[in-house]
This record gives structure tokens, sequence and C-alpha cells, in this order.
């Protein structure tokens, strides 16, 4: 791999833990100072066939962490996610110096409660938000999460494909500004789970209701697949949210090459 130049830390992983059969954590250590904010992203590079193939990835990991940690789709087709998916520790990356993104948690609006969509690794950001927020709440020293309130729905096909579900779930246990709802859409093939069923669009207006969410008091996040992402923006617009409080990110465009 190249001498990492002035666009590039010097990154090199540190971790790397399988969740399913397309499914991987990825820890790196950046190699130097990387600042951003919960809810960015980073961009990642490999060598293939002799160029370097990059791509972006929201952040798991709270800017409080050393370690930045992705969660990541194996695409078998694609150009990055391959190569990423069999390094092993210490493996070199290339890591862009600068995080960017603009999916950052509403504090201008005057908006309490924050209302979490997400399908599998769509949920990278919305860790993100709740591990630096949970941290600051523990020291009783921040401005978040102050009255906020963050209502997460988390859908996936499979139970085996919620990544960070024991960790959300044991923080919606104990902070009551946190609330937490995986959901899964395939359940005869998962007989043992007795949780939420269903798509995450198909229960927006449920949980809207069971948590009192407004327009005039919430701003929603839709992030993950396009489809969930296009048919929920669409409920929540006719129920009344302004484009404005309507923040999203799709992971993938229908049609396009994977990574």
């Amino acid at each position: 791999m190249d001498t990492p130049s002035e666009k590039f830390l010097p990154a090199r992983v540190v971790e790397r833990r399988q969740i399913a059969e397309d499914l991987f954590v990825l820890k790196v250590d950046p190699g130097g100072s990387f600042d951003y904010k919960a809810g960015q992203y980073a961009t990642l590079g490999l060598e293939r066939d002799g160029k370097r193939v990059e791509r972006a990835y929201s952040i798991v990991s709270s800017p409080y962490e050393r370690a930045l940690e992705f969660f990541i789709e194996h695409v078998p087709a694609g150009q990055l996610t391959p190569l990423l998916n069999v390094l092993q520790e210490d493996h070199p990356v290339y890591l862009r110096r600068f995080a960017k993104g603009r999916f950052t948690l509403d504090l201008k609006s005057g908006h309490t409660n924050h209302l979490l969509l997400g399908t599998v690794t769509g949920v990278a950001p919305y860790v993100s938000y709740v591990r630096t927020i949970f941290q600051d709440w523990k020291k009783g020293g921040s401005p978040m999460p102050g009255e906020h309130r963050l209502f997460c729905v988390h859908g996936s096909s499979h139970a085996h494909e919620f990544g960070y579900r024991d960790e959300l779930e044991k923080i919606a246990a104990e902070a009551p500004w946190f609330k937490y709802v995986p959901t899964i859409s395939r359940p005869w093939d998962n007989p043992e789970w007795h949780g939420e069923l269903g798509r995450v669009d198909d229960l927006v207006r449920k949980y809207v209701e069971v948590w009192n969410l407004t327009p005039a008091d919430t701003t929603a996040y839709l992030c993950g697949h396009p489809g969930m992402v296009e048919t929920g923006r669409g409920m929540l617009q006719r129920a009344g949210w302004k484009k404005e409080h309507l923040q999203f990110e799709i992971y993938f465009i229908p049609g396009t090459p994977g990574t």
C-alpha cells in the first residue's frame, strides 16, 4: 500500500467481528487525529488491481472512542466489501482524513423528539448518537439529552442480523430518554422470535401513536434500504411532517453496481 498522503491517515484494522453470513463489524485505528460528529461517515479504501477503491461508511462508534467502528454488509460482487470482508487484525487501510455528512442530530429546530428509522446496517449512525449521548448522560454534564428523547425502530429480515440489539436494549433499559424496537419481516424463518413483526415502514404509524410523536415536536431520520426510506418519508409527509424535519441517508441506489 502506498505511503499515506496528506489526504489519508495510516489506519489499521484492530478488530473484525462476524454478525451474519453477509454482515460484519470492522474496527479501525485511524492512525492519527480524526474528528467527527455522531452521524457522520468516513471513507475507507484498499488497492484492487492497481487502483484504489474507496467507499463511505457511516461511523458506528462515538467520537469519544479511539477506534472507528463500521457495520458493513458484504456484497460479493462489489468492488470493496469483498476485500474488507477478509481483512485481519493489523492490516492497513486507507482512511480519508476528514469525516463528512449532515446526518447529525437536529438541535436547531427546537424539536425534542427524534424518531430513528433504520434497516440492518442503517442503524449505524443511531448507535453513534446513542453511545455519545449515553456517555454524556452518565457523566451528567451535557446539553444532551436534556429534554430530548430518541425513539428507534430497527428492522431486518432475520433476528441474527441485529448487530447492536443487545447493546441498544441494555441502554434503553437504563436511559429513560431512549426507546428501541427491533422488528423482523420473516417470522417464519425465526420461530424463536417473540418481538415486533413487520417491516419498519409497516410500523411507522403504530409507533408514532404509541410514543405520541407529532410533526410539531419531532424530527424523523430514515437510514438504510431505499424502499424503506422512500415509503417512510411519504407516510410521514402525509401525516404532516415537513421536508425540513425529515433527514435521510440511502445506503445504495437500486440498479447500480454494488460496493
